[in-house]
């Protein structure tokens, strides 16, 4: 995210220096850049068409970044939650090319939840949202999330499926994967990209792609979700 501080870049040190010459790794089976939304048979029109209104159920607001001021819930709905949101891109995980110490000034070599194989996820191919970490304002578990859980990203009349993969601070929203910026057409540099506005996310409770590095099986089951949520609410 870009609004964390230096100082936990700083911690991770040489380390990251050093791991970020390594080349790209291999895309893990199953996992592969996502093509250009719109993704499935359920419109992001149709969708937004449910979520006009807010339910809060957060116990407070979130800020979009360090500066902002928190006016941001998480609000629920039949068989989901969802919040609008700016998109901060969040390039932690695996070290590749488009990922590393370098690229990212706030890179971390981990995320939340892992692949199959143990490994973290890979940002710049996985399309994966961050949650808040539990807290006072929210515990994202007692609503059904976890990692694994599918999402409707929908930015600019585009719905992009990703997973749940990783945690965030426990007081900002809006933030999501290098591959899931790319595929809605948002700037997905680390430093300098994101939105500052305009996306909505759609997080289908009780959810899991199994595995979760597979975007594939991710389509499918948010697909299918999407269309149990429109007859739903």
């Amino acid at each position: 995210m870009r609004t964390r501080t230096l100082t936990l870049a700083a911690a991770a040190g040489a380390a990251l220096l050093a791991t970020a010459a390594l080349p790209a790794t291999a895309s893990p089976s199953g996992t592969k850049s996502p093509a250009s939304a719109q993704e499935g048979s359920v419109s992001a029109a149709s969708l937004l068409a449910k979520v006009t209104s807010c339910s809060q159920i957060s116990n407070g607001k979130y800020k979009t970044d360090d500066e902002t001021s928190a006016t941001i819930p998480v609000c629920g709905k039949n068989g989901a939650v969802f919040w609008k949101a700016d998109m901060d891109i969040d390039c932690d995980g695996q070290v590749t090319g488009k990922c590393n110490g370098n690229t990212d000034p706030w890179f971390q070599d981990d995320t939340a939840f892992h692949q199959s194989d143990g490994r973290p996820l890979r940002a710049d191919s996985l399309p994966y949202v961050v949650v808040p970490s539990s807290s006072s304002i929210w515990k994202y578990t007692s609503a059904g999330i976890k990692g694994g859980g599918v999402v409707a990203v929908i930015y600019n009349n585009k719905v992009e499926y990703a997973v749940v993969g990783d945690t965030g601070p426990t007081s900002i929203i809006g933030e999501a994967s290098y591959a899931t910026a790319q595929a809605l057409g948002i700037d997905p540099d680390p430093e300098t990209g994101g939105t500052d506005s305009g996306v909505t996310y759609i997080l289908f409770k009780n959810s899991q792609v199994s595995p979760i590095e597979s975007h594939s099986a991710a389509v499918s089951l948010g697909d299918s979700l999407a269309k149990q949520f429109l007859q739903n609410n």
